[in-house]
């Protein structure tokens, strides 16, 4: 049975995988991550949890700043890897790597592909309003999360899950399904399907400017969007010189606020409500810039200067996230 894997990660998705195959038995000749960045306000250089990870187990880590690089590309070939596997890596992966290995490369990617091929599945699916996700391990090829896929299995969204619950979720039902595919896969007892190409959807990389919230869009919408964009970039509007961080809203019908328009705030009592396109729009949790998180009472409590009526500052333009 084939043992030696390189495995290529960065975020804390795919810590659970790495987990997976050290546990499995494999032998992971090399872990592949991306460099340290700078992070917070110190600026000081931080390990990605994936090399975090395999330092505490003793594990080769490599670091290359471009993987299409030749001297990287050999480097990892050096190790005689039976199998690539990668989740959320964070680079395309060049070809030589894909078919350099006898069992090629593999991936965990966080989707019912071919739905939200990219970068940021999870918070796409949620940004979508989707009641369903999954995870999918592909066979790697050079187009972008398009590879036939080898396993998958589907779970429901819950409406307590914003983007961080969400993919933590995820990320142990990918590893678990890793560890029960690679052994058939070694065996040659999968046929991969194609994925059906009429189907596909994408999951762009988001932006810090995405988070500001469009209130020409219905409550739900918006609910959908502080899910999505939870932890990051976050989903905000400012009233009042504030800026306000919204981690936690619902959706209401408009009610007796039928007449105001899109982004106008039509009540705080112990919540913010805030008329949208369609419907209302209610923050129950969030967080002023700079301070702590607090629930909407007590962000209320003191602030006298909050009036009915006034809109929020500036509204967000009529458009929709990218993608």
């Amino acid at each position: 049975m084939p043992e030696r894997v390189v495995f290529m990660g960065t975020p804390a998705f795919a810590v659970p995988s790495l987990r997976a195959l050290v546990d499995a038995g494999y032998e992971v000749v090399l872990v592949v991550t991306q460099p340290d960045r700078p992070k917070g306000r110190s600026g000081e250089p931080v390990p990605p949890p994936v090399k975090v990870f395999a330092a505490s187990f003793g594990l080769r880590v490599f670091q290359p700043e471009r993987l299409k690089d030749e001297a990287a590309i050999r480097e990892i070939l050096a190790t005689s890897p039976d199998v690539i596997v990668t989740a959320a890596y964070g680079q395309i992966v060049p070809r030589a790597l894909l078919e350099g290995p006898p069992f090629g490369a593999i991936n965990v990617h966080a989707s019912l592909l071919p739905k939200y091929r990219g970068a940021a599945p999870v918070a796409w699916a949620l940004i979508r309003g989707e009641t369903k996700t999954g995870v999918t391990i592909v066979r790697m090829v050079e187009a972008l999360d398009a590879g036939p896929i080898l396993a998958q299995r589907e779970t429901s969204i819950y409406p307590h899950e914003n983007a961080a619950i969400l993919e933590a979720r995820l990320a142990e039902m990918g590893a678990s399904l890793l560890v029960e595919t690679l052994p058939r896969y070694f065996r040659g007892e999968i046929e991969p399907v194609p994925q059906n190409e009429a189907e596909k959807t994408f999951a762009p990389l988001l932006h810090k400017e995405d988070g500001a919230l469009d209130f020409h869009l219905s409550a739900q919408e918006l609910v959908w969007r502080v899910r999505g964009l939870t932890p990051w970039p976050g989903a905000f509007f400012s009233a009042f010189g504030e800026r306000i961080l919204v981690l936690e809203a619902q959706a209401e019908d408009e009610g007796a606020f039928a007449d105001a328009s899109p982004g106008t705030i039509v009540d705080l009592a112990d919540v913010i409500r805030i008329r949208a396109g369609k419907g209302v729009f209610v923050v129950r949790r969030l967080k002023p810039e700079g301070r702590r998180e607090m629930t909407a009472a007590e962000f209320l409590r003191g602030r006298k200067t909050w009036k009915v009526g006034a809109r929020v500052d500036p509204p967000a333009p009529r458009q929709a996230l990218r993608g």
